[in-house]
């Protein structure tokens, strides 16, 4: 049998779910952090007509035969989409058998990968503030897709604050945002900031949700007051704003690549030291986070969450009774015909 799991089913399959999704991801980290899971590196497809623009594979295995999931994630990231109105983003997820190695699904996977980025930043903003206090401001820089998950997510285990800060390279972005934050009504007081640095300056929790394609935070005095950072989009801190801070990643090898600011700093100081750990290792209380330092949380993304999540909603879309199979998807079930 083979089902494939359009958009509609995967956002059915989530909405509201903010917790358990969160739950989700943190078993999966578990799970990674003690071996249990198979995550090669990420394969990057570039295009010397389109130097923007990516298409990335993330192979992965999750556990072994009797409850595990390999798969693929196929996922593009093509900037120029915004322009015209599109995500930047989209992407499919292909679930595979662990015990016979056929593919029993396809879902649509921009929403799965948006959630379990989301998730992943909320447990961090938890984890990591566990011993310094929740922030009451948040500010946001990049305010597309991955802002708003990062959001609902926050908002969905139960984060609140008394002010939100915003700013983007694009005005009606940044109102577009805004709109979507007053309809939410969870936050006391919406702030559309000038320039980056306002919001840094004026931030608690700092969410970096951007496009950027090389740093552009370079001053590492406009984190004096020590926030917590989740560089959800990599690229966006200057080696000496990572250098200045204490940085957990989520895998230090898939992290220390593809010129992220992490791996930009590695290149110039050539070591690592300066990644304090995972967040499995702040999870399993081998690393304390300092109460009076910046802390960076900078996640490459893992195929294994991707996976995790994506068996959550294959599971809740066959429980459901909404799973739509292909009939005939495989032709040739038989060895000598």
């Amino acid at each position: 049998m083979f089902a494939v799991i359009p958009g509609t089913d995967v956002r059915e399959a989530l909405e509201g779910r903010e917790k358990a999704v969160v739950a989700i991801v943190e078993d999966a980290y578990r799970v990674h952090g003690v071996g249990s899971t198979v995550n090669p590196p990420s394969y990057f497809l570039r295009f010397p007509d389109r130097p923007d623009a990516r298409i990335i594979a993330l192979p992965a295995s999750l556990r072994g035969p009797a409850d595990g999931v390999d798969g693929l994630k196929w996922i593009s990231s093509f900037p120029g989409n915004i322009a015209s109105g599109l995500p930047r983003a989209s992407a499919v997820l292909v679930l595979n058998d662990p015990a016979n190695g056929y593919p029993y699904a396809c879902l649509e996977s921009s929403v799965i990968s948006a959630a379990r980025t989301a998730a992943s930043a909320a447990l961090a903003a938890d984890v990591l503030s566990a011993d310094r206090g929740r922030p009451r401001t948040v500010g946001f820089l990049g305010t597309g897709l991955i802002a708003r998950f990062v959001h609902q997510y926050l908002a969905g285990t139960d984060w609140s604050f008394d002010e939100v800060n915003v700013h983007d390279l694009v005005p009606e972005y940044a109102s577009g945002f805004t709109g979507y934050l007053e309809r939410r009504n969870t936050d006391k007081r919406i702030t559309v900031r000038e320039s980056p640095e306002d919001v840094i300056r004026n931030s608690e929790l700092v969410v970096f949700a951007t496009t950027a394609a090389e740093p552009h935070i370079t001053d590492p005095s406009w984190f004096d007051h020590h926030p917590l950072v989740l560089h959800v989009s990599l690229r966006d801190l200057s080696p000496e704003v990572i250098a200045a801070s204490f940085n957990i990643v989520d895998d230090v090898e898939h992290c220390l690549k593809a010129d992220t600011s992490v791996h930009l700093l590695e290149k110039r100081v050539r070591n690592r030291y300066f990644i304090a750990g995972t967040l499995f290792d702040v999870l399993t209380h081998v690393v304390t986070v300092p109460a009076e330092e910046t802390v960076v949380f900078s996640p490459f993304g893992l195929g294994v969450l991707d996976l995790a999540v994506g068996k959550h909603v294959y599971d809740e879309t066959k429980r459901a009774g909404r799973l739509r199979t292909v009939d005939g998807f495989f032709a040739e079930l038989c060895r000598h015909g």
